[in-house]
């Protein structure tokens, strides 16, 4: 019973050690950010990496998720005779849920493990060393611009997927399977409300600290030369992943309490 609970209790014990690391790291970067001179060079250079960049995978993964869920949920309504109504599921779950999320998984695959293996690389060659030796701090140097970066970048990229999204819808509905354009539209404005518009963009902001701050830390804490930034970026775009559809959920209902079905 003794090692029953031993082998439960050491998880449990480096979850929350390892859950402990990620806020004091969110909070000296949060202190940084309004204690330290902003290095805007650093910022725009992650604006450029982690939005210009991921614009076209970003264009991609909604424009295709809307064409295909466009589609499906055309072939399940149709046979209700509800074709029109297309166009307001399309939009309403691309802003709440699909756009956030996917676009979220698609950055930390992208953004997440490049962060976790460049401030790796420099962990382990003992670069981090050098600047605290400069007199410069790491977080000031290397997490805070990522995290603005990501915290500007995210709701653009997210609005973006939408777009694509629902522009992509439009054209499978009316051009290939002949829904009719007007009341398409029509219903997509119509029950799109401005709190679907509100949960993807706190969703993008919430999603953004959290690949942000785990990639970082991974990337802080990585140890034995070159296995070590292999295994972090790893953990970093596994763990964030987890993380953003975890959250999710927690934030569809929280959401959902905070901005009711009657709210406009």
């Amino acid at each position: 019973m003794v090692r029953f609970f031993s082998a439960l209790g050491a998880p449990l014990l480096a979850l929350f050690q390892y859950l402990g690391e990620l806020i004091l790291l969110a909070g000296d970067t949060f202190r940084s950010i309004f204690t330290h001179r902003l290095r805007w060079k650093l910022f725009l250079n992650q604006v450029v990496e982690i939005g210009l960049l991921s614009q076209v995978l970003v264009i991609i993964t909604g424009g295709f998720t809307g064409a295909v869920f466009s589609a499906q949920a055309f072939f399940q309504f149709n046979k209700l005779g509800m074709g029109s109504a297309v166009g307001a599921v399309v939009s309403v779950s691309l802003c709440r849920e699909l756009a956030p999320v996917l676009t979220a998984l698609m950055v930390t695959g992208r953004v997440g493990a490049a962060m976790s293996a460049e401030i790796g690389t420099m962990k382990v060659t003992e670069q981090i060393d050098a600047l605290r030796a400069l007199a410069v701090y790491p977080i000031d140097y290397l997490v805070v611009p990522r995290t603005l970066a990501m915290i500007v970048s995210m709701p653009l990229l997210v609005a973006e997927c939408i777009a694509f999204g629902v522009v992509a819808g439009y054209f499978v509905a009316v051009y290939l399977l002949d829904v009719n354009g007007p009341y398409y539209v029509a219903n997509m404005v119509r029950w799109t409300r401005p709190r679907d518009i509100i949960m993807a963009m706190t969703k993008a902001c919430v999603f953004a600290l959290l690949i942000v701050f785990i990639s970082c830390h991974k990337g802080l804490t990585a140890r034995e030369g070159a296995v070590g930034v292999g295994r972090a970026t790893t953990e970093a775009v596994v763990n964030s992943s987890l993380a953003v559809l975890i959250v999710n959920f927690f934030l569809t209902m929280g959401l959902n309490i905070i901005f009711p079905a009657g709210h406009q």
